[in-house]
């Protein structure tokens, strides 16, 4: 029982600090040359007869493995623009097979807060923490994004929809290791969280970062030049800023962040959505 309990601890201990991936079972040397053995030619002789095809070798592929990025985002548009509410949204992402990062991720990360709150704040994808238990930005810089927030007055779990925000991703399935989304898995998903948006409805949106900023406002800029002012999105006022897992690793741009945080909140007086 002993053994088993330490065992239990050590697992819970390397998921804590984000190690979720087996790559091998024996540790590699990565610094060691390899050692080349002199290969010597061989005149191989002609065959007149074709070598048959390995066909019982071949890997099966799936119906998403053979989805090509057109296809799947012609599907994706396709089933979006069918959805009349976020839990019909929700299913449609769920059943969707054009992204093959679906088949490496634990859960689905659809959304987290308040839909009737007018405040929306879109993310780039789901990290380790959010993989596992399905809300977006529940990890270290979920926290700090909650921090930002009641900073102005707003929580995520707030029943007032005007003291309350609304939060999901461009992609709602985590990318292997965090790494950052390819422009085809941008593209695909973004049908969904245009959707998302409309059927939401919020007054202001807010882009958390620069993946989230050029692909909802399809600029090129950086997302230091994109922050500091507001964009129309379709209607919607819409403003950047940095992501909170960008500011943890320079803490010098939280007064940048801070900044816009104010002017989200001059916007809200202008708008009539501030709570007293």
């Amino acid at each position: 029982m002993a053994q088993n309990a330490l065992l239990k601890a050590t697992l819970q201990w390397y998921l804590d600090n984000g190690v979720d991936e087996i790559l091998g079972e024996e540790p590699i040397d990565r610094t060691q040359m390899p050692v080349i053995e002199p290969v010597l030619a061989q005149k191989q002789p002609q065959s007149t007869v074709a070598p048959p095809l390995a066909t019982a070798a071949m890997p099966q592929q799936s119906p998403a493995d053979l989805m090509g990025a057109a296809e799947a985002m012609s599907k994706a548009r396709e089933l979006a623009q069918g959805c009349n509410s976020a839990e019909e949204l929700k299913k449609a992402i769920a059943d969707f097979d054009g992204l093959s990062i679906k088949k490496t991720a634990m859960n689905m990360v659809f959304c987290d807060g308040n839909p009737k709150a007018p405040i929306m704040l879109i993310g780039e994808a789901p990290g380790a923490d959010e993989d596992r238990q399905g809300k977006p930005f529940v990890g270290v810089s979920g926290q700090l994004l909650d921090r930002i927030l009641a900073s102005i007055g707003l929580d995520r779990q707030e029943e007032d929809p005007l003291k309350s925000v609304y939060i999901s991703n461009i992609l709602n399935w985590r990318p292997p290791g965090n790494r950052t989304p390819s422009q085809s898995e941008i593209d695909i998903s973004l049908p969904f969280i245009k959707r998302h948006i409309e059927l939401i409805e919020p007054k202001i949106l807010i882009l958390l970062g620069g993946v989230s900023g050029k692909a909802i406002l399809d600029r090129s800029e950086s997302i230091s030049r994109l922050r500091g002012t507001f964009h129309d999105f379709n209607g919607v006022q819409t403003i950047a800023t940095y992501h909170p897992a960008y500011l943890l690793r320079t803490p010098a741009q939280k007064r940048a962040v801070w900044q816009d945080m104010l002017m989200i909140n001059a916007k809200r007086k202008e708008m009539d959505i501030l709570s007293e």
